[in-house]
């Protein structure tokens, strides 16, 4: 029995511990000694012969006795003994995207979830999001996820991508043969969905790697093997592409699955002609000598190139514009220095106004605006005149104790089908924020939806529209809409156009956001937060902004808060 396949026992114990809510230092012990067990390179058998499994960091008395139960029996009793206790279902629902042991165990402890086919019709009840740490935008990742696990074709939403590679690359980091490992192809371009996961890895033995992934518990199916890639199908509903390579060869290999197709071509054609060659391998001259490549940028400046970031590499005049030196320093995630719309317990999120402080300090923030639902918005819970008034005072109040955090008083208002607001102006002049969003009468003719859109952007209230397109990914086509036209209004009216970084929305796209950048409209980037793990999806909008070439002052979210209120006012 391999080294690996004792550490996958020892997380999937500690998994099952959780589920069963059992003693956190046991679990922690158990997950210690699969980190432990998949960095020895020395088989376990051979330590057990000589006795030296007790020398292992963290491995006691009570875990090498288990270790040496596994290599004699190729099965741990206590995991097996789990394994029939708890529900296969609850297992299955543990693979979800974003659920884990923790979650798993609250939905089966708390509603007696035990398989898939109960979760989705909680789901759909509503149930799941009155337990403490879920909320409405939960329970639609949950749905998600479901049908990813059943739909084996399609595209992916990057986020899932993404938590994925984090996973698989935090585990082979553990492994000793790893020398390096990054995310490559779409993920590594943040685009919006991709087909599936691609890494790119380096070490001197490929085998070790790609036997690794083969067992990993997330991985279902191998779907092909060579001799130094693997291709696998996870349970995630995404299939995972890992190429190992020798580390001379990683930054060039990197590169080249990095893609995309037509950006990598213009380069190859380039290099052609100054009389070089560009591959995997790397950068040949004349001579048929690589020249020494140690990063990604080198292989721009051996081009005559400005270094052309992942998000750009698109063929949309990246490459022309990095030759005439004249990219624009992109907007960073440390650039944000607030969130503009973020929704509380007030309306249908799980989070409390002080967790949303906390949380934003935390991430270095200047100030956050609490934006929750206006009143015709009665499936969320929206605010009526009256408890309007009441959220408002005590963001007041709390605003006054902070010295070193603004909170913004506002609401993310319903655009009603005629047009109105959901609220009157008297109303709406009172507050930090407006934003101005659509979640009803969907069907609207192109001309009906783009007036009505049109409407609140004439009104003087309103700073933010929201979400735009109403596009939601892989479920929902965007309204039929004239996205230009209103792009030239917000020009006109000086409204702010927001970028939700919502990974199932990203809305508007990168392709709007740079007509508006070009149209002098300004941009807000935004997570729509429902909980604290929402407000970790920044990253997502700005990966958009970067994607449409946006520079930190395009971003009204960059400012500080003087000059912020001043553009809002």
């Amino acid at each position: 029995m391999q080294n690996i396949e004792v550490a996958w026992i020892f997380t999937e114990l500690a998994d099952l511990l959780e589920l069963n809510g059992e003693d956190i230092y046991k679990i922690r012990a158990y997950r210690r000694a699969a980190e432990v067990i998949a960095k020895v390179e020395e088989p376990l058998q051979e330590l057990h012969r000589r006795k030296l499994l007790s020398k292992l960091p963290g491995v006691g008395k009570a875990i090498e006795g288990k270790i040496e139960e596994i290599l004699e029996t190729g099965k741990l009793a206590k995991h097996q003994k789990l394994l029939q206790e708890i529900p296969l279902g609850v297992l299955e629902i543990k693979q979800l995207p974003g659920i884990g042991p923790n979650r798993a165990r609250t939905l089966y402890k708390e509603l007696g979830i035990s398989n898939l086919a109960e979760l989705e019709q909680a789901v759909q009840q509503r149930q799941v999001r009155t337990l403490k740490g879920f909320s409405a935008k939960v329970e639609w990742d949950i749905l998600n996820g479901i049908e990813m696990i059943r739909n084996r074709r399609g595209r992916t939403r990057l986020s899932v991508s993404r938590e994925l590679a984090e996973e698989l690359i935090k585990f082979f980091k553990l492994l000793p043969g790893t020398v390096e490992i990054e995310v490559a192809g779409s993920t590594r371009r943040w685009k919006e969905t991709v087909g599936d996961l691609d890494l790119v890895a380096a070490a001197e033995e490929p085998a070790p790697l790609l036997r690794a992934l083969a067992t990993h518990p997330r991985v279902k199916d191998i779907l092909e093997e060579q001799e130094n890639r693997i291709r696998v199908y996870t349970w995630w509903g995404i299939a995972v592409d890992l190429q190992v390579v020798s580390p001379s060869e990683f930054v060039a290999t990197l590169h080249r699955s990095t893609g995309s197709k037509a950006h990598y071509a213009k380069l190859q054609k380039i290099a052609e002609e100054q009389q070089l060659r560009l591959s995997h391998h790397g950068l040949r001259n004349q001579q048929d000598h690589f020249l020494p490549i140690r990063q990604e940028a080198e292989i721009y400046q051996a081009l005559g190139m400005a270094y052309v970031p992942p998000e750009l590499r698109e063929d949309n005049g990246e490459v022309e514009t990095a030759l005439a030196g004249k990219l624009p320093p992109l907007i960073e995630l440390a650039d944000i220095k607030g969130d503009l719309h973020i929704h509380t317990t007030w309306s249908d999120s799980a989070l409390e106004i002080d967790d949303i402080i906390n949380r934003c300090r935390e991430k270095g923030y200047s100030y956050a605006a609490i934006t929750d639902h206006s009143r015709s918005l009665k499936i969320a819970n929206g605010l009526d005149l009256d408890r309007l008034e009441q959220q408002h005072q005590i963001i007041r109040e709390r605003d006054q104790e902070l010295a070193d955090f603004a909170l913004l008083t506002g609401v993310e208002m319903d655009i009603l089908p005629n047009g109105e607001l959901d609220y009157p102006d008297e109303i709406l002049e009172k507050m930090d924020v407006v934003i101005g969003s659509v979640h009803m009468g969907f069907k609207q003719s192109k001309k009906d939806m783009t007036r009505r859109i049109t409407k609140a952007m004439e009104n003087e209230h309103v700073d933010i529209i929201a979400h735009m397109s109403g596009r939601i990914l892989g479920k929902r086509e965007p309204y039929d809409i004239d996205m230009e036209a209103l792009i030239e209004t917000a020009a006109k009216t000086g409204t702010i156009l927001e970028i939700n970084s919502s990974p199932d929305r990203l809305d508007i796209n990168e392709v709007y956001a740079r007509k508006a950048r070009d149209m002098g409209v300004k941009i807000s980037i935004n997570t729509d937060a429902h909980d604290l793990r929402r407000l970790d999806e920044m990253v997502y909008g700005v990966a958009v902004a970067r994607r449409a070439w946006l520079e930190p002052q395009d971003v009204i979210n960059t400012l500080n808060i003087e000059d912020l209120r001043e553009v809002l006012r």
